[in-house]
């Protein structure tokens, strides 16, 4: 139970650490329950876009839905995509990557990579009807972390348990774990309208693949950026599936 209570203490700004005190063992062993704290996420998210139409036209009420996220979360998995932007995108050899995404500030890939994000993610969700953007918040983000958090599994940390920004390196998930993570992402699929849009469930496994191959190939294994970037950019190629589905 402490391994879900410091899954949505580390993944979330909401005070659950006031509920009881986390061992910080137990933020090694978070990485199967990312996919439920996806459910609050994604519930928030949801709920904000929806209420806020009652009132609002869509587009803005959108807005309101994406800056809901942004301050659960604290912008914790945008801020691992500019990293990774400027990482990957500045870097020329393994060392230089890793010290590139270390460093607090953003360069000018960070500052690009989100700015295109964040357009490419209000554009393919503003041209979705309300019933179906909403549906496809509160099955894409649970969907795309149980789809990330599979790359604990696919690559070893790519630095030292010291040099990690959270001082704790995720283990790896078992047998148990797996289905855990597995049917918390699979669950809110339910809620999308048609059967056909189960489709938009392989482009999210492709993105994984290549991207996880990409980061074996440059760095030799994850950091928390890459996770965070592999996240949001997973649940990117999600909503664009929804989208060429949905036409």
């Amino acid at each position: 139970m402490r391994q879900v209570l410091a899954a949505f203490v580390f993944f979330t700004r909401l005070p659950f650490w006031r509920l009881t005190a986390i061992p910080p063992e137990n933020f090694k062993r978070i990485i199967p329950y990312w996919p439920l704290t996806g459910w609050l996420t994604s519930g928030c998210s949801a709920l904000v876009l929806y209420v806020m139409s009652l009132f609002l036209p869509y587009v803005i009420a959108l807005l309101f839905a994406m800056i809901a996220r942004l301050l659960l979360t604290g912008c914790l998995h945008e801020d691992g995509l500019a990293d990774f932007f400027d990482g990957f995108g500045g870097g020329a050899s393994r060392e230089r990557i890793l010290a590139i995404m270390k460093d607090s500030h953003i360069g000018a890939y960070g500052v690009t990579g989100l700015l295109f994000y964040f357009a490419l993610f209000y554009a393919l969700l503003s041209h979705l009807p309300l019933e179906l953007a909403s549906a496809a918040i509160l099955a894409g983000d649970p969907f795309a972390k149980g789809v990330s958090s599979m790359i604990v599994n696919r690559l070893p940390y790519a630095r030292s348990e010291e040099e990690a920004k959270s001082k704790a390196v995720y283990t790896k998930m078992n047998a148990g774990d797996c289905v855990i993570c597995i049917l918390f992402a699979l669950l809110p699929l339910s809620g999308l309208p048609a059967p056909r849009y189960l489709l938009a469930t392989l482009p999210p496994v492709i993105s994984w693949y290549l991207l996880t191959s990409l980061m074996k190939k440059k760095i030799r294994g994850y950091t928390g950026d890459c996770c965070g970037a592999l996240f949001l950019l997973c649940e990117m190629s999600f909503y664009l599936s929804v989208l060429l589905i949905s036409r």
